[in-house]
């Protein structure tokens, strides 16, 4: 299934893609109207996942409304936790990496992980809006995110792949010289929207293999990113594993599995995203989402500021 979020005559419903219309389950009067959300279908397990692929095939007319009529958001709007995310994770971008801090190339021995606020999240065609005097080096990162169907601790590597709900496309957006300058990831891998994800989720069963997807980004129309995820150091199964060896991964968690090499700090000369620019962001068999960089509109708490000052 494509399962989506979307507004649609200014309520928030759970839909799944059916060509050029969405069916939206709670118009059914054999649904459970309580499963409303992405979070709550998640939660209510396979046999719910079931049921929702049977009426979404058998659906009557009055269900499904067209397709142009419901706008995207973020298949989970509101994740309960931190987006989990993998820096390096791809051989050509730890290579890319190391050259331009003239380095020698050194693949991690595990995987480095950290995350993304989850007020982060974005929708899949949202604008993205940034302020110059914070952050000048706004970069991009495609990637594919999975989602957690069913939780679990010290999940067997052989077995992680019967955790994964579905797959998603995730523009890990960064600001370079902040991710820099505080010495650590959170901060510059935070900013408030620079976290699309969409445009839906394609549920597991209609990828049978994630370590064979193309993934690719675009800056304007011209193409930045162009490999797949054969190139993962740590593949998703590994990753999952991993991650759950001390601590529990829960139903609905996102996980980003990081990006190929084509950033645009890594280029000569460096290239970031400004105001007016548009970055795509695609993952063969899950989708493409696209985001406008608008510069952010200054409050007066940003006028006055806080006090503090800031040299990079």
């Amino acid at each position: 299934m494509h399962l989506i979020t979307c507004e649609y005559q200014g309520e928030q419903w759970l839909g799944v893609e059916l060509g050029d219309q969405v069916f939206l389950p709670c118009r059914h009067s054999q649904w459970d109207h309580s499963v409303d959300s992405m979070l709550a279908l998640i939660d209510a397990g396979a046999k719910t996942w079931d049921k929702l692929r049977e009426l979404s095939q058998q659906s009557e007319a009055e269900t499904r409304v067209p397709r142009e009529q419901v706008r995207l958001v973020s298949p989970i709007p509101r994740p309960r936790q931190n987006v989990m995310c993998l820096g390096w994770n791809y051989i050509e971008h730890v290579a890319e990496t190391a050259q331009d801090k003239q380095e020698e190339v050194k693949l991690p021995r595990s995987p480095i992980v950290f995350t993304k606020a989850a007020n982060s999240v974005n929708g899949p065609f949202s604008d993205i809006a940034i302020d110059i005097n914070v952050s000048a080096k706004m970069d991009w990162e495609a990637e594919l995110g999975v989602i957690i169907g069913i939780g679990g601790r010290s999940i067997a590597e052989e077995q992680a792949l019967d955790h994964v709900f579905g797959y998603t496309v995730i523009n890990d957006v960064t600001a370079r010289d902040r991710q820099k300058w505080h010495k650590q990831f959170f901060i510059g891998k935070s900013f408030s929207g620079c976290c699309p994800m969409g445009p839906g989720i394609v549920t597991a069963d209609e990828i049978p293999d994630p370590q064979k997807l193309s993934i690719r980004s675009w800056v304007n129309g011209d193409l930045k990113q162009d490999s797949d995820t054969s190139y993962q150091i740590f593949g998703i199964a590994k990753v999952i594993a991993i991650l759950s060896q001390g601590m529990e991964l829960e139903a609905g968690d996102v996980i980003a599995t990081g990006t190929p090499s084509g950033v645009g700090y890594a280029r000569t000369p460096p290239e970031y995203l400004m105001p007016g620019d548009v970055v795509e962001c695609e993952v063969g068999s899950v989708g493409k989402i696209c985001n406008k960089i608008v510069a952010r509109k200054r409050s007066t708490v940003d006028s006055v500021g806080n006090g503090l000052s800031w040299s990079m």
